[in-house]
């Protein structure tokens, strides 16, 4: 696999989560559904189409019109209900296939009443029934270690740096409008917006270099679960914003791309000769991420006076009942 070609791939997965990082609609006060809508099967995510424009993966609101690209079952859970992955429970086949849906939304709708309207979608196409539970289940603490945290206060930016509009990707709107500039393909890329300031993020043959100028603890609980095998609690009691550098290696970010449902074969970059660990479209086992000793994330974090405390927590939970495979014609 060409390098520039994974390197624009992991970006954009990296991205992605950026941008949903932002996202935090309010709940609409009235049942609403689409006025029309389109699902269609996307296959599996193809790095050569998503180079080329052909396939994109997330959400897209412009308008009233909505434009969803290679999302599985559990990634429109997860929107609907405004949960994360590791909140949704379900047969393991709901991570693998992906669907392309475009909808247009209601006539004095508006982007925040979206989850509502894809909770009647999957209710009415997929025949999605469910239910809420809380169970308790694994998950990494991120606490202050010994001797307290390492990071600089973010500083307030008193202007902007300048942007290229010709070569800057906008997504969203509003407070959860990020800027997306630089060029993916050579691995160099920045992001205003999403909850981290300004972020730049370089990538080598190694890994990637992520910088932060201004990033929230709740923000940096989501970026960590990325790379993780299990949810990220915050228990540092740390307000406000800090400045943040996480340095990944290849490994880490080939845990991303397996759990997006790219092909990695075993001993390729960041492998260890047997493979990536654990069914298709979730992370790998935590012996193939690393540990506190063996560099990879954690010690990422622990250069930044933190640590990954692994510990049990209940979970609140989407508990899906009965979901079809295919939904129904549009």
């Amino acid at each position: 696999m060409r390098y520039k070609l994974l390197s624009k791939f992991l970006i954009g997965i990296m991205l992605a989560s950026v941008g949903a990082l932002a996202q935090t609609p309010a709940a609409p006060a009235t049942a609403l559904a689409f006025e029309v809508a389109s699902i269609k099967p996307a296959g599996p995510l193809d790095p050569m189409k998503i180079q080329s424009g052909q396939m994109r993966i997330g959400m897209k609101v412009d308008k009233a019109l909505v434009d969803i690209g290679a999302m599985t079952l559990t990634e429109l859970v997860c929107v609907a209900f405004k949960v994360k992955p590791h909140q949704v429970a379900g047969p393991a086949w709901l991570t693998v296939d992906r669907f392309n849906v475009k909808a247009k939304m209601p006539d004095g709708s508006n982007e925040e009443q979206v989850p509502e309207m894809l909770q009647a979608l999957l209710i009415e196409r997929f025949k999605l029934t469910f239910h809420k539970d809380t169970k308790e289940g694994s998950v990494y603490a991120l606490i202050v270690a010994k001797g307290g945290h390492k990071m600089k206060d973010a500083v307030p930016e008193t202007a902007p740096p300048p942007v290229d509009d010709k070569n800057t990707m906008t997504v969203g709107q509003g407070k959860d409008q990020v800027k997306i500039s630089g060029d993916p393909q050579r691995g160099n890329v920045v992001v205003r917006g999403g909850g981290t300031g300004t972020m730049r993020m370089a990538m080598g043959e190694k890994g990637m270099k992520m910088e932060a100028s201004a990033v929230k603890m709740e923000v940096l609980v989501e970026m960590l679960g990325r790379f993780v095998d299990r949810p990220v609690v915050d228990q540092t009691d740390l307000k406000g914003e800090f400045q943040v550098t996480l340095e990944l290696s290849m490994e880490d970010l080939m845990n991303v791309a397996r759990a997006a449902g790219m092909a990695v074969p075993p001993g390729g970059p960041g492998g260890r000769g047997g493979g990536g660990g654990g069914e298709p479209g979730r992370a790998a086992p935590a012996e193939n991420i690393g540990d506190p000793g063996g560099g990879s994330i954690f010690q990422s974090v622990q250069q930044l006076g933190l640590k990954l405390d692994p510990r049990k927590a209940p979970i609140d939970r989407i508990v899906i009942d009965h979901v079809e495979k295919t939904p129904t014609e549009n």
